[in-house]
């Protein structure tokens, strides 16, 4: 098994390292991740300028390959031919803060995962609840292990087409994780707030910050399953269509195939549709 091995968290991150370790383990590995920091950035796909690639060496002397790009430039560059031997299997992390909830479309951990699936790839996204700690002074070995359990799985069992893995673990000893738990998406609650400052010159600036985020704790969610000890794996999909609501549009007084060019508005504020 080719396994590429890529994260948000730059590439000489500690959780990348643990990561890409554990993989070792199970088959061949390819490391290209970015060279700085992504975190929070989202599925990035970078058109308006080249992407540079360099090779580095990691802390224990094993090669990388770094991008200026985001993870998912990461994986689409590696997928597109960057990489000559063809990819079995994607593998983003270990990133050092959860990823659930409503976190998946803000982390580049997880919308790297989602850049293999667009290129018919599987993928498992791995975090480790580690809230603020240091990433230099966290200990990955219990995610590390889950993270090779979860993916010799998936060498036996496979994932259905179009499905990607998004896997948290709780930042405990192993022996101190209670199981492993398939689990939806919860409720994940945000505290931002907006703060302006000026500059020396007198011009407004804005930081988004506030508290850290919360969540909804309901049994069967990535969330409750984190806030019990057990390690959380949501299956993903990158169809977002509200299929409930494809129903209600259906009911909408839409002009018929026939006549919609004659009945199409003409002015743009004609385009609001009423209730």
């Amino acid at each position: 098994m080719h396994i590429l091995v890529t994260n948000d968290d730059g590439v000489q991150a500690p959780g990348l390292l643990a990561l890409a370790q554990a993989m070792r383990q199970i088959g061949d590995v390819t490391i290209v991740a970015p060279e700085r920091n992504w975190s929070g950035g989202g599925h990035v796909k970078t058109i308006d300028r080249p992407l540079r690639v360099r090779p580095v060496k990691l802390v224990d002397g094993t090669s990388a390959l770094s991008s200026d790009g985001a993870p998912s430039d990461c994986v689409a560059l590696a997928l597109l031919g960057l990489v000559e031997q063809p990819v079995n299997l994607v593998v983003s992390g270990i990133n050092t803060m959860a990823n659930l909830g409503h976190d998946v479309t803000y982390s580049g951990t997880v919308t790297a995962a989602m850049e293999a699936i667009i290129w018919g790839v599987p993928a498992i996204a791995f975090s480790l609840d580690g809230s603020r700690r240091d990433p230099n002074e966290m200990d990955f070995t219990a995610a590390s292990r889950i993270a090779r359990l979860i993916v010799r799985l998936f060498s036996q069992r496979k994932l259905p087409k179009g499905i990607l893995l998004n896997v948290n673990v709780p930042y405990l000893p192993i022996d101190e994780i209670k199981g492993i738990r398939n689990t939806r998406q919860g409720l994940r609650l945000y505290r931002d707030r907006l703060d302006k400052r000026q500059d020396p010159r007198g011009h407004d600036y804005y930081w988004i910050g506030g508290d850290f985020p919360t969540g909804k704790d309901e049994k069967g969610t990535d969330i409750g399953a984190l806030a019990r000890d057990y390690v959380s794996v949501t299956p993903l999909q990158l169809d977002l269509t509200a299929y409930p609501a494809l129903a209600s549009l259906g009911k909408w007084d839409w002009p018929p195939d026939s006549t919609a060019q004659a009945n199409l508005p003409t002015e743009p504020e004609q385009l609001a549709v009423t209730a």
